[in-house]
């Protein structure tokens, strides 16, 4: 996902290198170009925009996979039930073929040909009971197949509304990528100055971790500081935001899902009072950015395109939605 410096962080940015950025700057008429505030500013907000629009996408894109999953099962399902068709009309077959020779299996052919009383009986009975399971048998056949066929209904119904989607988003991305191509060349427009203050790595010091599975997650997600973010990427060696946390618990032997929605429910939820190593942050209402909690005051996290991932004050990086917790 694009994740993004928030609104705070921005601020907090600017704040810092206040007297480079008035050292660099011209000064400007009214009318002239966005001053180096104003183009962080609506680069912030179409990352935002372009966070969330690239988690729909990558939620679209599990809901694709998971309906095709069914469509899948259900066709599975329909050929196991197609090949039980086929042996019990070998057994029909085996039936009409002995009528065609003679072999009348009725109460009137059983009695002509039977030498006793009993002998009637055991005919009798063996034609019920067969008469019985075939029955039986085509009777499960045809809700199987009716299932399966159902099913398969189904799952195409879902199939194609998951595509339509898909498309739908994809086409949001198309004109976001738009939206976001103005903003970047905004961003370039900023001084050399303010650009290398904004790509600084941070705090790359060893930090201790806690034992456990949020403390090897934390470990790996500090490793990757000085990575670059990358929109919609997986690593090793560039992440999005959801990403990195996802791969940070997979490497603690937990899986978590792909998207800030799936990570914003998975584990517990803890308020923030209570947040510790490991936990996952979830920003904004949209839950369009997560980040890892260093301790209770800090978060490692991939930011936005130009900036790498880096340690931050949590309540910088933006409004918290939810915290949640994966073990403990």
């Amino acid at each position: 996902m694009v994740s993004h410096p928030s609104r705070r962080t921005v601020r907090g940015a600017l704040v810092a290198t206040a007297a480079v950025v008035a050292a660099a700057l011209p000064t400007t008429p009214a009318t002239a170009q966005p001053s180096a505030a104003d183009a962080l500013a609506k680069y912030n907000e179409l990352s935002e925009k372009a966070s969330k629009l690239n988690q729909d996408h990558l939620k679209a894109q599990g809901d694709l996979a998971a309906k095709q999953g069914e469509l899948d099962k259900a066709k599975g399902d329909l050929a196991n039930a197609q090949k039980a068709e086929e042996s019990l009309r070998g057994q029909v077959d085996l039936l009409t073929e002995a009528t065609f020779d003679g072999a009348r299996f009725n109460q009137i052919s059983a009695l002509l040909v039977s030498d006793s009383q009993q002998d009637f009986l055991n005919r009798m009975s063996a034609i019920n009971i067969l008469a019985a399971d075939n029955a039986d048998a085509l009777k499960k056949l045809q809700e199987a197949v009716d299932a399966a066929d159902n099913a398969t209904k189904t799952a195409n119904e879902a199939t194609e509304t998951s595509k339509k989607l898909l498309g739908e988003i994809e086409q949001k991305k198309a004109d976001l990528d738009k939206q976001l191509a103005e903003a970047k060349a905004q961003y370039q427009s900023l001084s050399a100055s303010v650009r290398n203050q904004l790509s600084q790595v941070g705090d790359m010091s060893k930090i201790s971790v806690p034992a456990g599975t949020a403390g090897k997650a934390l470990e790996f997600a500090l490793q990757q500081r000085g990575k670059q973010y990358v929109y919609g990427s997986n690593g090793p060696d560039t992440w999005d935001c959801s990403s990195l946390i996802q791969a940070a618990y997979r490497y603690a032997g937990v899986s978590i899902g792909r998207t800030s929605y799936a990570q914003a429910a998975a584990g517990r939820p803890v308020s923030v009072s209570e947040i510790k190593a490991g936990d996952i942050i979830v920003y904004y209402s949209s839950q369009s950015h997560v980040a890892m909690a260093v301790d209770g005051v800090r978060a490692v996290h991939a930011s936005t395109e130009g900036v790498p991932v880096r340690i931050a004050d949590i309540q910088s990086i933006g409004p918290i939605s939810v915290v949640r917790r994966i073990e403990g």
